[in-house]
Order: C-alpha cells, then sequence, then structure tokens
C-alpha cells in the first residue's frame, strides 16, 4: 500500500452502494483454486474471476534459484490483506482471495513450478512475518526506506494515491488544509504515516487535530466516508477508482492523484537468492506478456511498469 491501501456487494469487493455495509476480510483462507478467464461480467462490471494462470509452465532455471526454505514444501505461501480491492479481497464465497496481486502469485508460483497458497491477513502484520510465516508478502506494498531496512523488495507496479469523499464534498474539505477533519485511512499504511505527520503539524501550530479514523481494513476506511463517519479517505489510485465505480454515485475522487510510487513483492531482508528469483519470474510474466494480461483483466493496466528491481532506490 502506498500513501493510501471487500466489501460485499455486486462483485463482493466494495461498498454495497444501497446498504453501505461492509464485511470484514478476517482469518486464513488456504483455497486459492480461483482461475478463470475474465475480468468482467455481462452487467460490465469487474468480475472476481480473475486471470487464468494454468497455462503457465514452470521455468526450470529460475526455479533453481529459490532456496529450499522457499521450495521445500512445493507451496509458494503468499500473506496477504484481503480487504483492498481490487489488488487482493474476498470473492462472493467470503474466504477465496482474488484481485491482481492474487493472480500475481499464482503466476509466480507457476513459474516457480510450486502450487501457490495466499493467506489472509492483516496489512501492518505481514512484514515482519515475511521470511517466517510467509515466503513473500504481496499486498500492495509502497518501497519506503523504512519498509528497506525490515525486507527486500521486488517491485512489479506504481501507483499514485487519491483522497476521495461523498460525490459533490459535502463536507468542503481542503485537503491543503485537514486541521478538523474526520479522516479516514489504513492502519500501517504509509497516508496513515502522511496524516499522522500532517496531524503533528496543526497541533504544533495550535489549530484542531485531525480526527484520525484508523481500521485494520481498507473495507473500514472506505465505509467510514459512505456512511458519513468520516469527511474523507486516502488510497491508492487503482483502489480508489475501484471504490468509487462499486459505488456508484455515493463516493467521488477529490483532486489530482498525488506522487507515484512504486509497489513491491516482500521479501525476507538478507535472503537474496529468493529476491533474485522473484526478479527474475516478475521479468519473465513482464516480457512474455502475461503480466500485462493480469493487470489488463483487472482494469489497472495504467500502473503496469516494464522493469522488476530489487531495492530500488527511493527518496522516503
Amino acid at each position: 500500500m502506498s500513501l493510501s491501501k471487500g466489501m460485499k456487494s455486486m462483485a463482493a469487493a466494495a461498498v454495497s452502494a444501497a446498504m453501505l455495509i461492509a464485511v470484514a476480510a478476517c482469518g486464513t483462507s488456504d483455497n486459492a483454486d480461483t482461475a478463470s478467464t475474465s475480468g468482467s461480467d455481462s452487467s460490465g462490471k469487474t468480475s472476481t474471476q480473475g486471470f487464468d494462470t494454468s497455462s503457465i509452465k514452470k521455468d526450470d532455471a529460475i526455479a533453481a534459484l529459490l532456496p529450499d526454505s522457499v521450495a521445500g514444501d512445493g507451496t509458494l505461501t503468499v500473506g496477504t490483506d484481503t480487504s483492498y480491492a481490487p489488488a487482493e479481497f474476498l470473492a462472493e464465497d467470503g474466504k477465496t482471495p482474488v484481485g491482481f496481486d492474487v493472480d500475481l502469485s499464482k503466476a509466480l508460483a507457476a513459474v516457480f513450478g510450486l502450487k501457490e497458497k495466499t493467506v489472509s491477513s492483516t496489512f501492518d502484520s505481514i512484514i515482519p512475518s515475511v521470511g517466517s510465516k510467509y515466503d513473500i508478502g504481496i499486498s500492495s506494498f509502497t518501497v519506503t526506506k523504512e519498509r528497506l531496512d525490515a525486507v527486500d523488495f521486488v517491485t512489479y507496479f506504481k501507483a499514485g494515491s487519491t483522497w476521495v469523499t461523498k460525490k459533490g464534498n459535502p463536507d468542503k474539505v481542503d485537503t491543503s488544509n485537514l486541521c478538523g477533519v474526520k479522516v479516514a485511512v489504513q492502519t500501517g499504511t504509509t497516508q496513515e504515516e502522511e496524516i499522522n505527520a500532517a496531524n503533528d503539524q496543526c497541533k504544533a501550530d495550535g489549530k484542531p487535530e485531525i480526527d484520525v479514523q484508523s481500521s485494520k481494513l481498507q473495507t473500514d476506511v472506505t465505509t467510514a466516508v459512505a456512511s458519513g463517519k468520516a469527511s474523507i479517505f486516502y488510497a491508492d489510485s487503482p483502489v480508489a477508482g475501484y471504490a468509487i465505480e462499486q459505488t456508484g454515485d455515493t463516493l467521488a475522487a477529490l483532486g489530482d492523484d498525488t506522487g507515484v510510487t512504486p509497489e513491491a513483492v516482500a521479501i525476507k531482508k538478507g535472503d537474496s537468492a529468493t529476491a533474485q528469483a522473484v526478479q527474475k519470474a516478475v521479468q519473465k510474466l513482464m516480457d512474455d506478456g502475461t503480466y500485462k494480461k493480469i493487470l489488463d483483466t483487472w482494469g489497472v493496466s495504467s500502473g503496469a511498469v516494464d522493469k522488476a528491481e530489487i531495492n530500488p532506490a527511493v527518496s522516503e
């Protein structure tokens, strides 16, 4: 999740425009058999079926790079926060992980000749568990200097950040002055850090504090604004766009997207073998067109990159 990171409804991915009730994503899902062929149903709404990865073949040379600590059990175990549509969320059954990050996880596992297992978790608990509970983490992680101290990264996407209010901005929020405003963010994300920093400045200036409403699930963040509990939320641009679409006329973006930053696969710090294997596997999927097909399936090809990098230089 970058400067920003389902809800049960038509696509089981976002708020229901009528009910605006969130269904929290919780527990652990061991069922990752969700391959299909299309990201849109006959109504034009995004489906939860995703991209069919069954035709992806093992690359023996790339697979050989993985250490036994990852490949030994025959499964690539991936930690993700399944409340962040369309990157990672739960299908209509409430337990099957879907989304473009999940499809990428399946594609990587196929290149390695492994089974794929996506495990649902809270966002802020994934990085500390990479290398122990999870082989890798794929959950819209923005690359930051602080996170680079904890894990190694392989980039695969880019995303800006979007402010979202109720349509028409009824609370007249000015994002250049959030003092006294009710702002919803997801716990552990860099947008939470940014809002907390802005709140510190409000206090230093003697202005009313920001009412920071931090939730474990992006589901709850979106619902906070849709229901009027908060005036605005901040999220990755593809996530914000998806939430807006799924809520019909309820939500709308406020202003232009802010800084575009890389998102990456999280790998145990110092595990250079796994980092090299993941980098080569992601690059292979980019080069052979599979990566773009996955993004196209979910309507997020604007975030495509053409080069997978290990631990790219970042300013913050």
